[in-house]
């Protein structure tokens, strides 16, 4: 039987943690006595976060500028960590970045941008770290997906199909790693008020759907991490978790139509 789950002495590598759902996680984490390793480009928001926790908890963080994007990130990011003498116990692959319109429309450097952050660090990070969470059994992996994963999004092709890839993939090493001790969880937010949309630029991209803090996404997904047996998957909200459900019940021609009618209001 998995162990209950300890946040004091897990050594916790959070990507995106400069802001929004990456800082919470590091506040919360902090304040239950987890070191930490931060990782984001803006390196002045990660001093800054990184003083105040140690102030605040008296626990050790690290800070590390880094751009996601550039090749074999995880590969960069084990051999830094082993430079600096930092063993991981635990990943948050938070980081990640959407997009609001026409496929065909996307400028494709932007678009080359989001798929190596949403996708391939994703991808890398996991693989470059799973070994020796497994060995050590007493933490976990928890990638941040999205409810756009769980069914094509017209205007957020790219996005939603990026995210279905980190559920597909989480949930299948969930399910590799079950006898480690080791515990995996994709988890996904519903519409959290985050950077997300002033990168994003617009909000039509919530489709009406309720706000939620980091605080309150961070919450949830300790919750479900800390169960006895936490499942592959899980979705903040009740009410995004019946829109999941309800995709189950329908045809993936229907799903896609609901979802463009819903998505598809720019002229073409």
């Amino acid at each position: 039987m998995t162990p209950l789950l300890q946040h004091h002495g897990q050594t916790v590598l959070i990507t995106g943690a400069s802001s929004g759902i990456g800082a919470a996680f590091a506040r919360r984490l902090a304040a239950l006595g987890s070191d930490l390793v931060l990782v984001a480009r803006r390196a002045d928001r990660l001093t800054a976060l990184a003083a105040e926790l140690r102030t605040a908890h008296g626990v050790e963080v690290t800070p590390i500028p880094f751009d996601l994007s550039t090749e074999a990130p995880g590969t960069a990011l084990a051999a830094e960590l082993d430079r600096r003498g930092i063993a991981i116990t635990a990943v948050i692959n938070n980081a990640g970045h959407g997009s609001w319109g026409r496929f065909h429309d996307d400028d494709p450097a932007r678009l080359r941008h989001m798929i190596a952050v949403d996708v391939t660090a994703v991808a890398d990070i996991s693989r470059a770290f799973i070994n020796p969470l497994r060995e050590r059994g007493t933490g976990y992996l928890l990638n941040i997906t999205s409810v756009a994963g769980y069914a094509p999004v017209p205007n957020q092709a790219a996005y939603s199909a990026a995210k279905a890839f980190v559920l597909s993939l989480t949930e299948s090493l969930w399910a590799e790693s079950r006898d480690t001790g080791l515990r995996v969880l994709a988890f996904a937010p519903g519409v959290t008020r985050t950077e997300y949309f002033d990168v994003v630029g617009t909000t039509d991209a919530t489709g009406g759907a309720t706000f939620q803090t980091p605080e309150q996404v961070v919450t949830a997904a300790l919750r479900i991490l800390e169960r006895r047996n936490p499942p592959p998957s899980a979705i903040s909200g009740r009410s995004n978790q019946a829109l999941a459900i309800a995709g189950r019940f329908v045809t993936r021609r229907l799903a896609v139509t609901l979802a463009a009618a819903n998505t598809l209001r720019s002229r073409r």
